[in-house]
């Protein structure tokens, strides 16, 4: 079991694949892109599927969410995705993606085990998608939306990011759209994780800024906190129903007191959280002795992850701008 000093228990692992992608969002990296990871320096897919099979055998892990940077550019992810759902207990198996390679990898992803995936989308136009991706790509995103929803990988959430002044007006054609395609929308505060260092509280498009735009045109009625659990957001019931959307306020209302997750980066370090100064190296672990030796064995990992998940701090320190210091890692490196 992976606890820490607070009483709250990790089940839900975010694996990051890779450190690279296929877009350079504003809110995420530079235009000219950042130094990717050496090949040596990351995880192969036996080191992968050995460290998931020890959370879940072990550790008591019952989701897996497969990451990047964008985790469709690994090119042995169906077989990592396959392979992790052979094992007792199966987790579950979601991944997190810009959706530019679903529409010929989805069916793929679904026959090896998959469950649903989740999809970056921030806008309906491709002119503004283009601004802020710096790539021309929109279209391509729009089909691996409706592969994955075809091939059965449902729910599909659609994880969006409001930007001022460039698609800050978009959430109720954004809402309405996602309705009508039968997906799950869901609004995240822009956080702290560029790795240009450009993100500022001031101006930043809030829960409330959403839910009040949203309100324009739906009627909203709060779920409730029993039905969200530890999940990350917050949902509202659309006109009634069936249909929700949820909001993710990680700078505003954070959740960090109810948090399930720890998280392996793209090179095998252990993240008790995304905003972390702090990693536990287990890759280090894993190549420095067979695994039949005391110092190599799987419970030898698993004594070194329960360790680092015991030290978790009790909050992101979102909350507190005078002391807050911004991870050295963008999010392409640790994982959304």
């Amino acid at each position: 079991m992976l606890i820490d000093t607070f009483g709250r228990v990790a089940t839900d692992l975010r694996v990051s694949l890779t450190d690279r992608c296929n877009l350079r969002c504003t809110y995420c990296m530079p235009e000219e892109g950042l130094q990717w990871l050496a090949k040596p320096d990351l995880l192969t897919d036996d080191e992968i599927v050995r460290l998931v099979r020890i959370a879940v055998t072990q550790l008591g892990i019952t989701e897996i969410r497969f990451t990047g940077g964008e985790p469709l550019l690994r090119p042995g992810l169906v077989g990592i995705v396959e392979r992790c759902a052979q094992l007792e207990p199966r987790p579950k198996m979601s991944l997190t993606t810009n959706g530019i390679g679903l529409r010929r990898t989805a069916k793929a992803l679904k026959a090896a085990g998959l469950d649903r995936v989740n999809v970056s989308l921030d806008t309906l136009r491709p002119d503004v998608f283009k601004t802020l991706t710096r790539r021309d790509r929109h279209k391509d995103v729009l089909e691996g939306l409706e592969a994955a929803r075809d091939a059965g990988l449902t729910p599909v959430k659609v994880n969006t990011v409001l930007m001022p002044g460039l698609n800050d007006d978009e959430a109720p054609d954004l809402l309405a759209w996602a309705v009508e395609n039968e997906y799950e929308l869901r609004f995240i505060e822009q956080m702290p994780l560029d790795a240009q260092h450009g993100w500022k509280r001031d101006g930043m498009i809030t829960a409330g800024d959403i839910l009040q735009s949203l309100r324009t045109r739906f009627e909203l009625t709060e779920e409730g906190s029993g039905e969200r659990g530890s999940a990350p957001a917050e949902r509202w019931i659309v006109d009634g129903g069936p249909h929700r959307v949820g909001v993710i306020a990680s700078v505003t209302r954070p959740f960090c007191s109810a948090c399930d997750r720890t998280r392996l980066t793209a090179d095998g370090q252990v993240r008790t959280c995304l905003f972390a100064t702090e990693e536990t190296d287990l890759r280090g672990a894993l190549r420095a002795a067979p695994e039949d030796t005391t110092d190599g064995s799987d419970e030898a990992i698993a004594r070194l992850w329960k360790l680092a998940m015991w030290g978790k701090k009790a909050g992101s320190g979102l909350d507190d701008p005078s002391s807050f210091l911004q991870p050295d890692r963008p999010m392409s490196a640790i994982g959304g």
